[in-house]
């Protein structure tokens, strides 16, 4: 698959993921939204009717006491009066229904002394029918003074309300429980059945009563109700309602789009990987392509070499001349060797996919493996006309390494360095040993090409190589520093390269030392 066609179901992907998540989340905040919004809506139309409870009862309050009072005056008139003719005791009665439904009964009595007519209605004459109309009218006059006198019994009531009920403390007017009472059965009839604190506050804030409970910590929680509107502005004081749960109330609404939205996390967790994964598997099938490349190119040199020497083997001109037979015989031997090298590098695979090398960990002198390897690696520098020093300042600096792969790291480095010489400028190489703290540092730097920062940090990575796999100025399988960093990381130590482009390129070493017991 092309690098752009992968691109491309990247971004289209992502649009679509980026488009779901806002469309979750436009929707959630919508519900958010309109949920709190029915909220507010049914805590105000439960406040309101609360305080039309409380006023009504404030109402039947007055006016049974207003009645009282009524009824002793007309008693205490009636005792003190004498009349001709017949008493006529009007019984009286008002019904007040509140709002939860409880109906409150008034009644009072009024006795009136008026003489009454007793019609004849058997008769027709014009007399008579005079007597009836007079009799009715009389009715008609009695009913309009009663209408009259209840009338002004109300505007009285409602006068004392105006004039004296404001002047009272406003816990002489309401009954707290009645609150209670009020506040749960509103809050039920309008859907809210969740927990509530209240609080009755003055004007200026102070609060006259409150429940146990009550401690308002957010602000949007918190709903005001005027108690009495029609006291004056100066008298005012407030029903304060706080719902500790709300949150938790309008959430419910959504708890449904949480599985939803982390089942959409997932997957483009999920994606996010799969791409990273395609793309880490498209790059290693191109190191690995340059790999097959360079080593065609680095069996394929040794073979033709071994090849053309056998062939010259059974020229009997060669047989003739042993000197020529030991030279041809010696190029096979070193070609044979150069293929079998190649073949142990190749073979260096094998431990990549092992999770943890075995090795055979031996108490090693630091300073005494680097000289033995620099002794070794001394012929092949001066070949290419270079230098080797070292400053092994390390004293007692014991190491458990395997000795082997251990030595083929350093091998490794050097070998590098002179691979990645420059032709205008003499090898020069330098090793040095340090104790840092409860570690021992090896650093073996040269002044070769140096490495491009872009490739310093992927230069330990498996198949990678700086040059390109057509170009072969630079032998290798890109397996080398691959291997020191598994080798290293497993001795539980830590490897890094510092290099300038031009100037030279310097590895470090560090690994930890024997504690001394």
């Amino acid at each position: 698959m092309k690098k752009s066609t992968i691109w491309l179901l990247v971004l289209i992907m992502a649009l679509t993921f980026i488009g779901l998540l806002y469309l979750q989340i436009s929707y959630m905040e919508n519900m958010v939204k309109m949920r709190n919004e029915q909220f507010s809506e049914a805590v105000k139309r439960s406040l309101y009717g609360v305080s039309s409870s409380i006023e009504q009862d404030e109402t039947k309050r007055y006016l049974a006491e207003d009645i009282e009072e009524t009824q002793k005056r007309l008693l205490s008139f009636e005792h003190g009066r004498s009349s001709i003719g017949k008493d006529i005791v009007s019984q009286h009665g008002f019904s007040i229904v509140s709002p939860d439904g409880t109906v409150s009964n008034f009644s009072f009595r009024e006795q009136t002394s008026t003489i009454l007519m007793k019609p004849k209605i058997s008769g027709t004459t014009g007399k008579d029918y005079n007597s009836i109309t007079n009799t009715y009218k009389g009715m008609q006059e009695m009913l309009k003074g009663q209408y009259l006198y209840q009338k002004g019994l109300l505007d009285e009531v409602i006068l004392k309300i105006l004039s004296t009920a404001s002047t009272r403390p406003i816990m002489e007017r309401i009954d707290t429980k009645r609150i209670d009472n009020y506040l749960k059965s509103e809050l039920q009839n309008n859907g809210l059945n969740i927990p509530f604190q209240y609080a009755v506050v003055n004007k200026n804030g102070k609060i006259l009563y409150n429940t146990p409970e009550y401690s308002p910590e957010e602000e949007n929680a918190l709903f005001t109700q005027i108690l009495f509107p029609n006291d004056p502005p100066n008298k005012l004081n407030y029903l304060k309602v706080y719902f500790p749960t709300k949150k938790d109330y309008i959430f419910s609404s959504i708890r449904f789009m949480i599985p939803s939205f982390a089942f959409t996390f997932i997957l483009l967790i999920t994606f996010l990987f799969t791409i990273v994964t395609a793309f880490r598997q498209k790059r290693l099938t191109e190191m690995k392509n340059d790999f097959i490349n360079n080593m065609t190119h680095e069996f394929k040199t040794p073979i033709s070499t071994i090849s053309l020497a056998a062939q010259m083997l059974k020229d009997p001109a060669v047989a003739k001349s042993p000197q020529m037979f030991q030279h041809i015989s010696g190029v096979i031997n070193d070609e044979t060797k150069r293929l079998r090298f190649q073949v142990e590098k190749v073979l260096q695979m094998s431990m990549f996919e092992r999770q943890k090398t075995m090795m055979k960990l031996n108490a090693v002198d630091v300073n005494d493996l680097v000289t033995s390897v620099m002794s070794t690696f001394k012929l092949k520098v001066e070949k290419f006309g270079g230098t080797i020093d070292a400053d092994l300042a390390a004293e007692d600096a014991m190491v458990m390494v395997d000795e082997m792969h251990f030595t083929n790291v350093i091998f490794n480095l050097l070998d590098n360095a002179v691979k990645y010489a420059r032709e205008d400028v003499p090898l020069a190489l330098f090793i040095r040993t340090r104790i840092e703290g409860d570690k021992v540092e090896i650093s073996i730097q040269d002044n070769g090409i140096g490495i491009k920062k872009e490739d310093l940090k992927k230069i330990f990575e498996k198949f990678y190589r700086v040059s390109t796999g057509n170009l072969h100025n630079v032998k290798g399988f890109g397996l080398g520093l691959a291997y020191v960093h598994k080798i290293v990381t497993d001795l539980k130590g830590t490897i890094r390269a510092e290099s300038e482009l031009g100037v030279g390129t310097k590895f470090i070493i560090t690994l930890p030392l024997i504690k001394n017991k």
